[in-house]
Protein backbone atom coordinates (compact mmCIF):
# COMPACT_ATOMS: atom_id res chain seq x y z
CA UNK A 1 0.00 0.00 0.00
CA UNK A 2 1.67 3.41 -1.32
CA UNK A 3 2.64 6.51 1.56
CA UNK A 4 1.00 9.47 0.34
CA UNK A 5 1.68 13.28 2.30
CA UNK A 6 -1.37 15.55 2.18
CA UNK A 7 -0.76 19.15 3.64
CA UNK A 8 -3.25 21.46 4.89
CA UNK A 9 -3.01 25.30 5.52
CA UNK A 10 -3.96 25.99 9.54
CA UNK A 11 -2.99 28.98 10.30
CA UNK A 12 -0.39 29.04 13.66
CA UNK A 13 -3.16 29.95 16.40
CA UNK A 14 -5.72 28.00 16.25
CA UNK A 15 -3.05 24.25 16.00
CA UNK A 16 -3.04 24.55 19.64
CA UNK A 17 -6.91 23.94 19.56
CA UNK A 18 -6.96 21.48 17.36
CA UNK A 19 -4.24 19.12 17.92
CA UNK A 20 -4.86 19.72 22.29
CA UNK A 21 -3.27 20.21 25.06
CA UNK A 22 0.55 18.95 24.43
CA UNK A 23 -0.39 17.57 21.11
CA UNK A 24 -2.85 15.20 23.14
CA UNK A 25 -5.46 15.35 20.05
CA UNK A 26 -2.63 15.24 16.99
CA UNK A 27 -1.43 12.12 19.16
CA UNK A 28 -4.93 10.10 19.43
CA UNK A 29 -5.20 10.97 15.56
CA UNK A 30 -2.37 9.17 14.56
CA UNK A 31 -2.72 6.04 16.49
CA UNK A 32 -6.00 5.35 15.27
CA UNK A 33 -5.70 6.40 12.30
CA UNK A 34 -2.33 5.49 11.72
CA UNK A 35 -0.95 8.79 10.40
CA UNK A 36 1.78 11.09 10.77
CA UNK A 37 0.85 14.45 11.43
CA UNK A 38 3.83 17.30 11.58
CA UNK A 39 2.68 20.63 11.83
CA UNK A 40 5.16 23.66 11.17
CA UNK A 41 4.19 26.90 10.63
CA UNK A 42 1.20 27.72 9.11
CA UNK A 43 1.49 24.01 6.91
CA UNK A 44 0.04 20.82 8.48
CA UNK A 45 1.44 17.68 6.87
CA UNK A 46 -0.02 14.21 7.27
CA UNK A 47 1.68 11.28 5.73
CA UNK A 48 -0.04 7.26 5.64
CA UNK A 49 -2.02 5.30 3.16
CA UNK A 50 -4.42 6.91 1.21
CA UNK A 51 -7.53 5.91 2.59
CA UNK A 52 -6.10 6.86 5.76
CA UNK A 53 -4.79 10.10 5.18
CA UNK A 54 -7.63 11.45 3.21
CA UNK A 55 -9.86 10.44 6.56
CA UNK A 56 -6.99 12.47 8.86
CA UNK A 57 -7.58 15.42 6.07
CA UNK A 58 -11.35 15.55 6.22
CA UNK A 59 -11.23 15.07 10.35
CA UNK A 60 -8.73 17.73 10.74
CA UNK A 61 -10.24 20.35 8.50
CA UNK A 62 -13.23 19.86 10.21
CA UNK A 63 -11.61 20.32 13.71
CA UNK A 64 -9.88 23.39 12.01
CA UNK A 65 -13.18 24.75 11.17
CA UNK A 66 -14.44 24.56 14.41
CA UNK A 67 -11.47 25.92 16.18
CA UNK A 68 -11.87 29.22 13.28
CA UNK A 69 -15.49 29.71 14.77
CA UNK A 70 -14.22 30.16 17.94
CA UNK A 71 -15.47 26.81 19.72
CA UNK A 72 -13.57 24.55 22.18
CA UNK A 73 -12.33 21.56 20.52
CA UNK A 74 -12.75 19.09 23.03
CA UNK A 75 -11.90 15.38 23.84
CA UNK A 76 -15.41 14.36 23.25
CA UNK A 77 -15.28 16.24 19.70
CA UNK A 78 -12.10 14.52 18.37
CA UNK A 79 -13.63 11.00 19.49
CA UNK A 80 -16.79 11.61 17.96
CA UNK A 81 -15.09 12.92 14.53
CA UNK A 82 -12.82 9.51 14.68
CA UNK A 83 -16.26 7.31 15.12
CA UNK A 84 -17.21 9.35 12.22
CA UNK A 85 -14.57 9.30 10.14
CA UNK A 86 -14.66 5.37 9.89
CA UNK A 87 -18.11 5.62 8.13
CA UNK A 88 -16.90 8.69 6.07
CA UNK A 89 -19.23 11.14 7.95
CA UNK A 90 -16.41 13.66 8.91
CA UNK A 91 -18.92 16.57 7.21
CA UNK A 92 -21.28 15.94 9.87
CA UNK A 93 -19.52 17.17 12.82
CA UNK A 94 -20.15 21.24 11.59
CA UNK A 95 -23.73 20.17 11.11
CA UNK A 96 -24.25 18.83 13.91
CA UNK A 97 -21.99 21.73 15.90
CA UNK A 98 -23.74 24.87 14.72
CA UNK A 99 -27.59 24.22 16.16
CA UNK A 100 -27.33 26.51 19.17
CA UNK A 101 -30.47 25.68 21.34
CA UNK A 102 -29.42 28.29 24.17
CA UNK A 103 -27.19 29.76 26.25
CA UNK A 104 -26.55 29.23 29.80
CA UNK A 105 -26.30 31.87 32.54
CA UNK A 106 -22.44 32.00 31.92
CA UNK A 107 -22.65 32.41 27.77
CA UNK A 108 -21.76 28.99 27.34
CA UNK A 109 -23.50 27.99 23.89
CA UNK A 110 -25.69 24.58 24.86
CA UNK A 111 -26.10 22.16 21.31
CA UNK A 112 -25.93 18.90 20.31
CA UNK A 113 -22.72 17.03 19.73
CA UNK A 114 -23.31 13.81 18.30
CA UNK A 115 -26.13 13.12 15.34
CA UNK A 116 -28.49 11.44 17.88
CA UNK A 117 -28.83 14.55 19.70
CA UNK A 118 -29.04 16.47 16.56
CA UNK A 119 -32.33 13.88 16.05
CA UNK A 120 -33.21 14.50 19.15
CA UNK A 121 -33.34 18.18 19.33
CA UNK A 122 -34.93 17.73 15.79
CA UNK A 123 -37.57 15.53 17.09
CA UNK A 124 -38.48 17.98 19.70
CA UNK A 125 -38.81 20.73 17.17
CA UNK A 126 -41.00 18.85 15.13
CA UNK A 127 -43.20 16.73 16.94
CA UNK A 128 -45.54 17.17 20.04
CA UNK A 129 -44.69 14.47 22.45
CA UNK A 130 -40.81 12.95 22.23
CA UNK A 131 -39.55 9.91 23.60
CA UNK A 132 -35.79 10.46 24.42
CA UNK A 133 -34.20 7.02 25.60
CA UNK A 134 -30.60 5.82 26.22
CA UNK A 135 -27.91 5.62 28.37
CA UNK A 136 -26.30 8.16 30.48
CA UNK A 137 -24.72 11.00 29.36
CA UNK A 138 -26.24 11.29 26.62
CA UNK A 139 -27.74 15.11 26.94
CA UNK A 140 -31.06 13.47 26.88
CA UNK A 141 -32.81 15.46 30.36
CA UNK A 142 -30.07 18.50 29.95
CA UNK A 143 -31.25 19.13 26.03
CA UNK A 144 -34.68 18.76 26.50
CA UNK A 145 -34.37 21.50 29.69
CA UNK A 146 -32.70 23.78 27.42
CA UNK A 147 -35.23 23.74 25.11
CA UNK A 148 -37.75 23.96 27.72
CA UNK A 149 -36.31 27.38 28.39
CA UNK A 150 -35.62 28.55 24.54
CA UNK A 151 -39.75 27.96 24.32
CA UNK A 152 -40.62 29.64 27.60
CA UNK A 153 -38.22 32.52 26.96
CA UNK A 154 -40.08 32.84 23.38
CA UNK A 155 -43.22 33.00 25.02
CA UNK A 156 -44.40 29.57 22.78
CA UNK A 157 -45.28 28.59 26.23
CA UNK A 158 -46.32 30.03 29.25
CA UNK A 159 -44.88 27.90 31.81
CA UNK A 160 -42.77 25.20 32.26
CA UNK A 161 -43.54 21.71 34.40
CA UNK A 162 -40.87 19.09 35.36
CA UNK A 163 -41.78 15.91 36.80
CA UNK A 164 -40.45 12.43 37.63
CA UNK A 165 -41.17 9.09 39.28
CA UNK A 166 -39.86 9.55 43.19
CA UNK A 167 -38.54 6.01 43.45
CA UNK A 168 -35.59 4.95 44.63
CA UNK A 169 -32.16 4.14 43.12
CA UNK A 170 -31.43 0.69 44.70
CA UNK A 171 -30.88 2.14 48.47
CA UNK A 172 -33.38 2.77 51.05
CA UNK A 173 -33.85 6.80 52.13
CA UNK A 174 -36.40 6.29 55.48
CA UNK A 175 -38.48 8.64 56.13
CA UNK A 176 -36.64 12.06 54.94
CA UNK A 177 -37.30 15.12 57.39
CA UNK A 178 -39.06 18.41 56.67
CA UNK A 179 -41.78 19.67 55.00
CA UNK A 180 -43.53 18.09 52.03
CA UNK A 181 -41.24 19.90 49.26
CA UNK A 182 -37.95 18.86 51.22
CA UNK A 183 -39.03 15.42 50.94
CA UNK A 184 -39.44 15.59 47.20
CA UNK A 185 -36.40 17.20 46.60
CA UNK A 186 -34.17 14.79 46.79
CA UNK A 187 -35.30 12.98 43.58
CA UNK A 188 -35.62 16.16 41.55
CA UNK A 189 -32.25 17.64 42.30
CA UNK A 190 -30.60 16.91 38.89
CA UNK A 191 -33.87 18.77 37.54
CA UNK A 192 -32.97 21.84 39.43
CA UNK A 193 -29.06 22.07 38.95
CA UNK A 194 -30.09 21.76 34.98
CA UNK A 195 -32.29 24.97 35.80
CA UNK A 196 -29.78 26.83 37.69
CA UNK A 197 -26.90 26.74 34.83
CA UNK A 198 -29.27 27.47 32.24
CA UNK A 199 -31.39 30.23 33.29
CA UNK A 200 -29.86 31.32 36.89
CA UNK A 201 -30.79 30.94 40.55
CA UNK A 202 -32.33 33.91 40.59
CA UNK A 203 -34.54 33.58 37.86
CA UNK A 204 -35.46 30.35 38.08
CA UNK A 205 -36.58 31.18 41.94
CA UNK A 206 -38.55 34.21 40.43
CA UNK A 207 -40.61 32.60 38.23
CA UNK A 208 -40.77 29.06 40.93
CA UNK A 209 -42.25 32.07 42.78
CA UNK A 210 -44.75 33.13 40.15
CA UNK A 211 -46.32 29.46 39.44
CA UNK A 212 -44.29 29.85 36.10
CA UNK A 213 -42.08 26.89 36.48
CA UNK A 214 -43.31 23.84 38.80
CA UNK A 215 -40.97 20.70 39.43
CA UNK A 216 -42.64 18.12 41.18
CA UNK A 217 -43.37 14.10 41.65
CA UNK A 218 -45.25 12.52 38.64
CA UNK A 219 -47.76 11.38 41.39
CA UNK A 220 -48.84 15.42 41.38
CA UNK A 221 -50.12 15.03 37.68
CA UNK A 222 -53.31 12.69 38.35
CA UNK A 223 -55.98 14.86 37.76
CA UNK A 224 -54.84 18.18 36.35
CA UNK A 225 -54.94 18.93 32.25
CA UNK A 226 -51.83 20.47 31.93
CA UNK A 227 -52.24 23.47 28.84
CA UNK A 228 -49.73 25.92 26.79
CA UNK A 229 -46.60 23.81 28.86
CA UNK A 230 -43.52 22.48 28.06
CA UNK A 231 -44.04 18.88 30.51
CA UNK A 232 -40.90 17.35 30.98
CA UNK A 233 -41.10 13.60 32.18
CA UNK A 234 -37.72 12.74 32.98
CA UNK A 235 -36.38 9.13 34.60
CA UNK A 236 -39.67 7.38 33.05
CA UNK A 237 -38.36 3.89 33.02
CA UNK A 238 -38.88 4.02 36.70
CA UNK A 239 -42.67 4.96 36.28
CA UNK A 240 -46.01 2.08 35.58
CA UNK A 241 -47.61 1.69 32.74
CA UNK A 242 -50.81 3.33 34.51
CA UNK A 243 -48.59 5.97 35.59
CA UNK A 244 -47.15 6.48 31.94
CA UNK A 245 -50.80 6.76 30.41
CA UNK A 246 -51.79 8.96 33.46
CA UNK A 247 -49.43 11.48 32.30
CA UNK A 248 -49.38 11.04 28.64
CA UNK A 249 -53.24 11.85 28.92
CA UNK A 250 -52.80 14.86 30.83
CA UNK A 251 -51.69 16.88 28.27
CA UNK A 252 -53.55 20.01 26.86
CA UNK A 253 -53.57 22.47 24.04
CA UNK A 254 -50.31 24.39 23.12
CA UNK A 255 -48.27 22.01 24.92
CA UNK A 256 -45.28 20.20 24.09
CA UNK A 257 -43.73 17.20 26.33
CA UNK A 258 -40.02 15.47 25.95
CA UNK A 259 -40.14 12.10 28.24
CA UNK A 260 -37.05 10.58 28.99
CA UNK A 261 -35.61 6.97 30.35
CA UNK A 262 -32.63 4.64 30.50
CA UNK A 263 -34.14 1.55 29.94
CA UNK A 264 -30.99 -0.20 31.33
CA UNK A 265 -31.44 1.93 34.70
CA UNK A 266 -34.54 0.71 36.35
CA UNK A 267 -35.43 0.79 40.15
CA UNK A 268 -38.89 -0.95 40.22
CA UNK A 269 -39.74 -3.80 41.79
CA UNK A 270 -38.36 -6.84 39.74
CA UNK A 271 -41.98 -8.01 38.59
CA UNK A 272 -42.74 -4.73 37.50
CA UNK A 273 -42.98 -4.10 34.11
CA UNK A 274 -41.67 -0.50 32.93
CA UNK A 275 -44.41 2.51 31.84
CA UNK A 276 -41.78 3.30 29.57
CA UNK A 277 -40.67 -0.32 27.37
CA UNK A 278 -44.68 -0.56 27.68
CA UNK A 279 -45.33 2.87 25.57
CA UNK A 280 -42.77 2.55 23.44
CA UNK A 281 -44.38 -0.35 22.31
CA UNK A 282 -47.95 1.00 22.23
CA UNK A 283 -47.47 4.06 20.20
CA UNK A 284 -44.93 3.24 18.37
CA UNK A 285 -46.87 3.50 15.37
CA UNK A 286 -48.33 7.19 15.84
CA UNK A 287 -46.89 9.09 13.47
CA UNK A 288 -47.02 12.21 15.93
CA UNK A 289 -45.30 11.05 18.46
CA UNK A 290 -41.55 11.12 18.16
CA UNK A 291 -39.27 8.65 19.27
CA UNK A 292 -35.16 8.48 19.13
CA UNK A 293 -33.06 5.95 20.87
CA UNK A 294 -29.34 7.20 21.71
CA UNK A 295 -26.75 5.10 22.35
CA UNK A 296 -23.37 5.11 24.08
CA UNK A 297 -22.22 6.98 20.92
CA UNK A 298 -24.07 9.96 21.75
CA UNK A 299 -22.71 9.82 25.65
CA UNK A 300 -20.78 13.16 25.94
CA UNK A 301 -19.51 13.41 29.55
CA UNK A 302 -16.21 12.32 30.26
CA UNK A 303 -14.61 9.78 27.35
CA UNK A 304 -14.27 7.21 30.32
CA UNK A 305 -18.46 7.16 30.90
CA UNK A 306 -18.65 6.29 27.04
CA UNK A 307 -16.00 3.15 27.76
CA UNK A 308 -18.28 2.40 30.84
CA UNK A 309 -21.61 2.35 29.15
CA UNK A 310 -20.74 0.07 26.24
CA UNK A 311 -19.14 -2.09 29.18
CA UNK A 312 -22.04 -2.24 30.16
CA UNK A 313 -24.15 -2.74 27.70
CA UNK A 314 -22.01 -5.90 26.18
CA UNK A 315 -22.00 -7.27 29.65
CA UNK A 316 -25.64 -7.27 29.77
CA UNK A 317 -26.43 -8.65 26.19
CA UNK A 318 -23.60 -11.64 26.91
CA UNK A 319 -26.17 -11.81 29.94
CA UNK A 320 -29.09 -11.86 28.08
CA UNK A 321 -27.46 -14.55 25.33
CA UNK A 322 -26.37 -16.81 28.48
CA UNK A 323 -29.95 -17.02 29.68
CA UNK A 324 -31.42 -17.59 26.06
CA UNK A 325 -28.89 -20.93 25.63
CA UNK A 326 -29.71 -21.98 29.05
CA UNK A 327 -33.01 -21.95 28.38
CA UNK A 328 -32.87 -23.70 25.19
CA UNK A 329 -30.81 -26.05 26.94
CA UNK A 330 -33.19 -26.91 29.91
CA UNK A 331 -36.05 -26.70 27.61
CA UNK A 332 -34.26 -29.83 25.60
CA UNK A 333 -33.59 -31.76 28.93
CA UNK A 334 -37.33 -31.64 29.80
CA UNK A 335 -38.41 -32.99 26.25
CA UNK A 336 -36.22 -35.62 26.40
CA UNK A 337 -37.79 -36.46 29.88
CA UNK A 338 -40.72 -36.18 28.75
CA UNK A 339 -39.66 -38.75 25.88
Amino acid sequence: MSVIESKLDIPAQFQSTVFGPMDAFAKKIERTLKVTIIARDDTVKIIGDEKSCGRAVALIKNLAELAMRNDVVTEQNVDYALSLSFEDKQDVILDVDSDVIARTINGKPIKPKTLGQKKYVDEIREKMITFGVGPAGTGKTYLAMAMAVTAFRANDVGRIILTRPAIEAGEKLGFLPGDLQSKVDPYLRPLYDALFEIMGAEQFNSNMEKGLIEVAPLAYMRGRTLDNAYIILDEAQNTTPSQMKMFLTRIGFGSKVVVTGDQSQKDLPRDQVSGLDVALKVLGNVEEIGRVMLTNKDVVRHPLVQKIVKAYEDYEHKQLKDRQVHGKKKAVRWRNYDD
